[in-house]
């Protein structure tokens, strides 16, 4: 798939697994945004609006910095439809919810884990295979998995967590670093198991040590 420029070296599988990594990744971080919308009352439109800002943000900057043209989602519009039905479906499961029990807030941040993890691992990989020098793929791993919170905080007037002492981009960083530490020793598929393992076990028990 265009969004990940897997080399012809991989095998078909592996190739498709890793492009239902970014499709799982989107859906996870729209359905944050939907969560987000239901909580700050917004309509459907807006919703669906947030879910676009917040799954495709940290990829589009990516693409931006990498100069990877046209960008991820418009060479690949399955994007577009994962988005749509996702954000729909959790935005008004969310507005069923009870207001002012917490519940919508506690599981937007733990899907905001799951999202961190995976864009991480994926902007990791795909500045690893342009050879970017592991300083800068760990950078982007970063990046790719935090602009998208960062902008649906913004747009619903929260404060972004990266902005707060909770371990956010930290936990990006050292997920990335440890992701191509394991790459040429186990494997690209244990590699991604375990740094992902690691990144949202850390970010869960951050989220429950603050009370999240």
């Amino acid at each position: 798939m265009a969004e990940f420029m897997i080399p012809e070296a991989l095998s078909p599988s592996l190739a498709q697994a890793v492009a239902l990594l970014g499709y799982l990744a989107s859906a996870v971080l729209a359905a944050s945004a939907a969560l987000q919308a239901a909580r700050h009352q917004m309509d459907p439109f807006g919703a669906t609006v947030l879910a676009f800002a917040t799954a495709l943000g940290g990829g589009t900057v990516r693409d931006l910095f990498l100069g990877r043209f046209p960008v991820f989602w418009i060479q690949d519009p399955v994007f577009v439809f994962v988005i749509i039905p996702v954000a729909l479906i959790v935005f008004f499961v969310g507005m069923r919810m009870p207001s002012g029990a917490g519940q919508r807030h506690r599981l937007l941040m733990r899907l905001d884990a799951v999202g961190l993890a995976l864009f991480t691992l994926i902007g990791v990989r795909i500045a690893d295979q342009m050879d970017t020098g592991w300083i800068i793929a760990v950078i982007i791993g970063c990046v790719t998995g935090t602009v998208g919170g960062m902008i649906r905080d913004v747009l619903s007037n929260v404060t972004p967590s990266i902005l707060k002492e909770d371990l956010y981009a930290s936990i990006s960083l050292a997920g990335g670093a440890i992701y191509l530490v394991l790459e040429p020793l186990l494997g690209g598929e244990v590699a991604v198991l375990i740094s992902f393992v690691l990144m949202l076990t850390a970010r869960l028990m951050t989220l429950q040590r603050h009370g999240g």
